[in-house]
């Protein structure tokens, strides 16, 4: 069964778009942008997710991203 997400395809395709643009601006190449995405999303974990939570949602972040570049 797909997964449903509360959020529209295009809500995150606007979201995704403008933070690839601020990318190609500041003419990053894959491994800083890599660098930059990486730290937003330790820095998204750290402010909003419970520490006792952090460590399953960093895991569960990354067999996702693993599964999507399949």
């Amino acid at each position: 069964m797909p997964i449903q997400s509360k959020y529209s395809n295009e809500q995150v395709e606007q979201i995704v778009d403008s933070l690839i643009t601020v990318l190609q601006e500041h003419k990053a190449p894959v491994d800083l942008s890599l660098m930059c995405l990486g730290n937003s999303i330790t820095h998204i974990l750290k402010e909003h997710v419970p520490e006792s939570k952090r460590e399953e949602v960093a895991e569960n972040f990354a067999k996702a991203l693993t599964q999507s570049v399949k």
